[in-house]
């Protein structure tokens, strides 16, 4: 089971100066959309991917495979960026 956490040294923080939420890497900075700011909210190292896909497809009753696409593209794509751990 596949628990996501941020890597060390990335912090995901609403940045007021900004007034969004930015995922702040070494030497990057991400500034992740609305889809992405709900799934890095739930980035614990804690929840599974699992756990995060249900929680997100209850809160806005959506389908599940359709949640799940989009949790894995974005997870997928912050990892090949280093700023996530799958």
């Amino acid at each position: 089971m596949s628990v996501p956490r941020f890597k060390r040294g990335v912090k995901f923080r609403f940045d007021a100066v900004r007034e969004a939420w930015v995922l702040l890497a070494p030497e990057k900075l991400f500034m992740p959309d609305e889809i992405a700011v709900e799934i890095l909210k739930l980035v614990d190292g804690v929840r599974s991917l699992d756990a995060i896909i249900d929680d997100l497809a209850a809160r806005f009753d959506a389908p599940r495979d359709l949640i799940a696409t989009d949790v894995g593209a974005v997870l997928q794509d912050l990892s090949a960026r280093g700023a996530v751990a799958l």
